[in-house]
């Protein structure tokens, strides 16, 4: 088969002193993002009720493999080009890609193929979806995120290094075919477990599941500017513009899944269905109290859980 090439993809443009400045920047600052998003995550796990608890399992996961693909990304690019003329400072300079210039974007993929999945998994864990209808949903809507990546890998990167118009047109079209199948999957998944959430968890899940899809517009036009051609301005655009798509869509929505599993474990304390060792707050506002849970009694029947109330004495309910 014969392939209609273009000049090459984003990596293989040459750039200048101030265009691998403000890339470096975002790589950078995206890379601290995830670290940060994973220490709060970390700490903050066990604020939510153990029901939630595997979706700051899988934010855990987003973060950190996002954070070691962007150690790569950073280095890889760092050594992945090689400065041209210019002041020793730099000023001036011009930077030419070498052959390892392809490792400072491939690794997104290698992320994306980890993170997207997860991400229906954050979703999924929340949401009031529960037994053989939650394993169906994340069962399609996992294997959709991968394909999905997948196909787009092949298209954008594995065929003629991401320098064939057919390879992009036809791949990209794949992998569209499964991003449709994806959003159908979240948009369906939305209407049924909104019937089932009180109308803040309602409001905070419809809002998470938009953003999610909203965000995700950015990777398929990035892949289609690809095969414009190259320039330094088309790499630093597009650079930018997936960094910054990866903190809104790993850090701003992980963000939102940790207020809902917040808001469900409360409502479900207040509703007597689970306990919580500590009192839970959102956005400064107390949601419900800290309850103990039960504690078997001498003679061997549990006894009432504890209610720690705001003046720290405990109010035993009754027991189940």
């Amino acid at each position: 088969m014969v392939h209609q090439a273009v000049q090459g993809p984003f990596w293989a443009a040459q750039l200048d002193q101030g265009q691998r400045v403000v890339i470096y920047y975002f790589l950078v600052i995206a890379g601290l993002a995830m670290l940060a998003q994973f220490v709060r995550t970390w700490v903050g796990r066990n604020e939510v009720g153990t029901k939630y608890r595997p979706a700051m399992f899988a934010s855990l996961g987003v973060t950190g493999a996002a954070f070691l693909s962007y150690v790569v990304l950073t280095v890889k690019f760092d050594l992945g080009y090689t400065q041209t003329g210019g002041a020793a400072d730099g000023s001036g300079a011009m930077w030419s890609p070498t052959k390892d210039a392809i490792w400072s974007w491939a690794p997104r993929y290698m992320d994306w193929s980890i993170t997207v999945p997860l991400l229906m998994v954050q979703l999924i864990v929340v949401s009031s979806l529960i037994g053989a209808a939650a394993t169906r949903f994340r069962t399609i809507g996992m294997a959709c995120a991968w394909l999905m990546i997948f196909t787009g890998f092949i298209g954008g990167v594995a065929i003629d290094n991401g320098g064939s118009v057919p390879a992009l047109a036809i791949w990209g079209a794949i992998s569209g075919v499964f991003m449709v199948i994806l959003y159908v999957v979240i948009i369906t998944m939305v209407v049924l477990a909104r019937r089932n959430l009180s109308a803040p968890v309602s409001r905070t899940f419809l809002l998470a599941s938009v953003l999610l899809m909203v965000i995700w517009f950015a990777y398929p036009i990035v892949f289609g500017l690809q095969g414009l051609g190259v320039s330094g301005g088309l790499t630093v655009t597009a650079q930018v513009v997936l960094s910054a798509a990866d903190i809104i869509a790993k850090v701003g929505f992980g963000a939102l899944i940790h207020k809902i599993a917040l808001q469900r474990t409360a409502e479900d304390v207040v509703a007597g269905e689970d306990v919580h060792p500590e009192s839970i707050y959102i956005s400064g506002t107390k949601e419900s109290d800290a309850v103990l849970a039960p504690i078997a009694s001498p003679a061997g029947s549990p006894a009432a859980g504890a209610r720690v109330g705001t003046g720290g004495g405990a109010v035993r309910g009754t027991s189940a």
